[in-house]
């Protein structure tokens, strides 16, 4: 493993653009549960959480849809972990030029990043689908059960359900930071969900891999460390 950390290691070194991208193992080390896992997802509703999540199970049943948001997704307790202070840190050197990430939950700006590209929109982040007024997480977690606007229209939170198209501008964003990337460092994903994952088709440098399992990929990367990517940055600093 040391010998991989190293490689991982020199590979930033070498490395003009660094971009990352990440899903949600970035941030199951911060206690927030990755859906996707086997042995994750809460078995007390009697829908699935793809269902739910749904847009249109969100104009159906918005009652429901928020007492489950609420409950699941939204983590206050969640703080940054290794692997968000290891990219904000890689940042400030100037080395990494931007995240790009699937989660939802802020937690990259929070260890202070400044440029991520969120592809499937934030928590922290609510709109009313009649008027457009927008609030805040805080806002809305005032408003329990169901929130609602001021003119009495839904409020919805400003994440991607199922059904819905990514934001063009965002993707735009990635699509491009990844282009110009000498090096992709992919963590936390299992490459499955798209058409996020589609975006490592367009990195043309060098790739590295980080994940706790093998995660089969279209093309082979340069480096692959299959193991928890906060610990790996973690012992990667270790050895600055």
């Amino acid at each position: 493993m040391d010998e991989k950390i190293l490689a991982l290691k020199q590979m930033i070194d070498e490395a003009s653009y660094v971009v990352f991208f990440g899903g949600a193992g970035v941030s199951t080390e911060s206690g927030i549960p990755d859906f996707r896992s086997p042995k994750a997802g809460p078995a007390k509703y009697e829908y699935s959480f793809e269902e739910i999540l749904s847009d249109r199970f969100f104009y159906a049943n918005p009652a429901y849809f928020w007492r489950y948001y609420f409950a699941e997704m939204v983590k206050l307790d969640a703080k940054p972990n290794d692997a968000h202070r290891a990219l904000a840190r890689l940042e400030e050197t100037g080395k990494l030029k931007a995240v790009v990430t699937q989660n939802i939950d802020g937690l990259h700006q929070l260890a202070g990043s400044k440029l991520v590209y969120e592809l499937h929109g934030t928590i922290h982040k609510n709109r009313c689908i009649k008027c457009g007024k927008k609030y805040s997480l805080g806002d809305v977690l005032k408003m329990q059960p169901l929130p609602r606007c001021s003119c009495d229209g839904l409020i919805k939170p400003d994440v991607v359900l199922y059904g819905e198209a990514l934001d063009h501008d965002c993707i735009e964003g990635a699509v491009s930071a990844i282009e110009r990337s000498d090096l992709l460092i992919v963590g936390g994903t299992s490459l499955t969900v798209y058409p996020a994952a589609g975006l490592i088709d367009y990195a043309g440098g060098k790739l590295a891999l980080i994940n706790r399992d093998h995660v089969p990929c279209r093309r082979k990367p340069d480096l692959e460390i299959n193991a928890p990517i906060g610990k790996t940055f973690a012992e990667m600093f270790s050895l600055c």
